[in-house]
């Protein structure tokens, strides 16, 4: 008879399985990128393979300003705390990255970003510009796993709120309005709580407040809920069922409505002279074994988090625009052992991913692992800003 923990793993491989079978999807994948003074390139063209595409090279060569510049195609933005004027090259008047977008359903997508120091930031679909960036976002789904996920352990809730955001923002058009509606309205009534507030103002931004509010928590509440068992699941295949880890959306409007949440702290507020209660305060809880996973899960651990927290996202992104979103996954081996470094290629280079870009310092293990894992795949070297394909693997006939 099998042991109880080989039937868990059982189980937990037939509940991915079962839900998150995404082989049937066509991916729009990035078929070529090209570059000019973005950060430390000055002019590069990449053409990416539809499989696996590694980018080796020292620290600081550009690998992850490639990466950067893939996120900056689907977001509009980067994925860096970063303004647009820090990513344009030394010396240089302003950036320009073009992607070229190709689907096995034969559907194709030209969008270029440029920005200049004078003149700001365009966003072009296929020769026309965009009145909105935020109409962009979601059209190119990509999910992206950095060493800069940390900060959404290490750093303060409005980290975690941020990400929340930005994930439930590429799917959900009506979620991003209300959000932007509620951080304006947000900032008006603090606004007047620091003068002589009148009561029928404070009325009217009350409930402007919780009408946005109030579909923000839903809809984070909701997306949490469907975050929570992907992320268990995807943490016991990184850890080989070693550990459990939870997470949960902790807000005061899951106990009570939003507007007895206003009313009741209005004296609060006034004393403060700002909005000390709302969604604006919602935090997203991590635990491991039922602890706070930033006080007693080790470095390990905590990465191997934050990517089962990205593959969730990048489970439901895909279940909900019905195609595969790139994965972009810049400095993956740090922080991870060799075992779960395995378990991790070999998961998202199965059928249910589509087109992924990986950065490494180390090409001879990567390569070594990429040999044994999937069929096709490019490395390209980067040294000081310049890429060159180093290798191209494709399988056999």
């Amino acid at each position: 008879m099998a042991s109880p923990k080989i039937r868990r793993l059982g189980i937990i491989k037939l509940t991915l399985a079962s839900a998150l079978d995404f082989s049937y999807l066509c991916p729009m994948r990035l078929a070529k990128i090209t570059l000019l003074d973005f950060k430390n390139i000055a002019q590069e063209e990449l053409v990416l393979c539809p499989g696996v595409n590694c980018l080796v090279g020292d620290n600081g060569a550009g690998k992850t300003n490639v990466v950067d510049a893939v996120y900056y195609l689907s977001m509009g933005k980067s994925s860096l705390q970063m303004t647009d004027g820090q990513s344009i090259r030394h010396g240089a008047e302003g950036f320009l990255i073009e992607g070229r977008y190709i689907s096995d359903a034969d559907h194709n997508e030209q969008i270029v970003c440029s920005c200049t120091r004078k003149g700001g930031k365009t966003l072009k679909r296929n020769g026309k510009e965009y009145d909105r960036l935020s109409d962009h976002v979601g059209l190119i789904p990509s999910v992206i796993v950095s060493p800069a996920d940390g900060a959404l352990i290490s750093d303060a809730a409005d980290e975690r709120r941020r990400y929340l955001n930005a994930c439930i923002s590429q799917l959900d058009k009506e979620y991003l309005h209300a959000l932007m509606r509620y951080n304006a309205v947000l900032s008006e009534r603090n606004r007047l709580l620091k003068m002589q507030p009148d009561e029928t103002m404070l009325a009217i931004y009350d409930r402007q407040l919780v009408d946005h509010g109030t579909l923000v928590h839903d809809r984070r509440r909701k997306f949490v809920e469907r975050l929570q068992p992907l992320v268990e699941s995807y943490y016991r295949t990184l850890s080989d069922d070693r550990e459990q880890v939870t997470l949960y959306y902790k807000s005061e409007l899951n106990d009570r409505p939003f507007a007895e949440i206003l009313q009741a702290a209005r004296q609060k507020d006034l004393v403060n002279e700002f909005t000390t209660s709302g969604i604006h305060r919602d935090d997203l809880v991590l635990r491991i074994a039922d602890y706070p996973l930033r006080k007693y899960g080790s470095q390990g651990q905590q990465k191997s988090f934050l990517i089962a927290l990205k593959l969730a996202q990048y489970a439901i992104v895909a279940s909900e625009k019905n195609e595969k979103p790139l994965l972009l996954l810049d400095d993956l081996f740090d922080k991870l052992d060799a075992s779960r470094v395995e378990r991790l290629i070999r998961l998202v280079t199965g059928d249910d991913f589509g087109q992924i870009l990986i950065t490494d310092c180390n090409p001879t293990r990567l390569q070594a692992i990429l040999d044994k894992a999937c069929d096709r795949y490019t490395l390209f070297r980067v040294t000081d800003g310049r890429i060159t394909v180093e290798q191209s693997h494709e399988p056999t006939p």
